[in-house]
């Protein structure tokens, strides 16, 4: 073996090389088992590896082999509780599988969602996109490109993309039930972001709580707790009385996108002195809790999200070893009364 450079902080290909007497290319070469390496010359490599401690560069690694050992997640908004549970999950199957996870965020912006995709496609081996926003025209041009891609929270049939997600029209048809039973007979509902299809697959329940005698009338919100603040205050001089205290259009009940949006709206109502739910009931969506002391509450429905973060996870690392064509697969949803739900006007 060649006379070994001194050896620096971080020790390079050009240092293995020049310590194995070889050149850079035999090193990677050796290390990626792109091609095939005298024997003699691969054994002096892996010792000068294994003196020096050099650590190979992963990505280049992947590149070289079309392999990356990793999987990219795209999540909407790294703040929503909802998603570390999940993104938890899917990491630890990624780990006990052999990869890695990276994780980019659209910050709700449904324009910058494609080149994101595309970024992690160019780095990662199969891709999970949580929740996307992008049109479904997007979707099947990303699909076209036969790039592993598992849908979370979104169906988009006719699309030849594996998808799991929460059933979310269940989950907002448990809730007008709840609310029908009280005797309430008019609502209103706090939308989440116009794009997001789990906004439209809780609105889709609102047919059939008609069937239950409820009205719901839908009014733009957002998915923060910020934007049920101030939906709510936007309301309180046209929507409600004097005092804040009723919905002077006979709305007995706000039922919202999620729980963020629950506990914003709860925060404003208190302030103007409304009584929940003597007057006003408020109802969550996701169980997403941020104290489980002080908003334990809150009457929402759940989902077990460490679990359908495993199965998105595992659906992802089936489809990247042994291909997956089957059905959408939706998890169940479960009411949570809490104290925020009350009986509605007596007739």
């Amino acid at each position: 073996m060649q006379n070994r450079p001194a050896r620096s902080a971080r020790v390079t290909i050009t240092d293995v090389g020049a310590a194995a007497g070889v050149s850079p290319a035999t090193v990677s070469r050796v290390l990626n088992g792109t091609a095939r390496v005298e024997e003699s010359l691969a054994l002096r490599v892996q010792q000068a590896v294994a003196e020096l401690g050099y650590r190979p560069n992963a990505a280049a690694q992947g590149l070289a082999r079309g392999q990356w050992e990793t999987i990219g997640v795209l999540v909407p908004d790294l703040a929503n509780p909802y998603f570390p549970d999940v993104l938890k999950a899917v990491s630890a199957v990624a780990r006990s599988n052999g990869r890695r996870m990276l994780v980019m965020e659209s910050d709700e912006d449904p324009t910058v969602e494609h080149e994101l995709v595309e970024d992690l496609m160019r780095c990662c081996d199969g891709v999970l996109l949580c929740s996307p926003r992008m049109p479904r025209a997007e979707l099947a041009e990303l699909a076209a490109r036969d790039h592993p891609m598992v849908l979370f929270n979104r169906v988009e049939p006719g699309l030849s993309v594996p998808s799991i997600s929460v059933d979310f029209h269940g989950g907002m048809t448990a809730i007008c039930g709840h609310l029908a039973q009280l005797g309430h007979r008019r609502a209103i509902y706090l939308a989440g972001p116009e794009a997001s299809w789990a906004n439209s697959e809780r609105i889709r329940a609102f047919s059939s709580a008609r069937a239950f005698g409820l009205e719901v009338t839908v009014v733009p919100c957002g998915a923060t707790s910020q934007a049920g603040y101030d939906a709510v205050a936007l309301a309180e001089g046209s929507r409600l009385g004097d005092r804040g205290a009723v919905f002077d259009d006979g709305v007995t009940a706000v039922m919202t996108y999620n729980d963020l949006v629950a506990f914003g709206a709860l925060m404003r109502l208190r302030e103007l002195g409304v009584d929940v739910p003597g007057e006003i009931s408020v109802t969550g969506f996701d169980d997403i809790s941020l104290d489980r002391v002080a908003h334990s509450n809150l009457t929402t429905v759940s989902v077990p999200r460490d679990e359908l973060g495993r199965q998105a996870g595992e659906m992802l690392e089936q489809l990247l070893t042994k291909g997956y064509d089957a059905e959408p697969r939706y998890l169940p949803m479960e009411l949570r009364v809490r104290d925020t739900t009350g009986r509605g006007p007596v007739p």
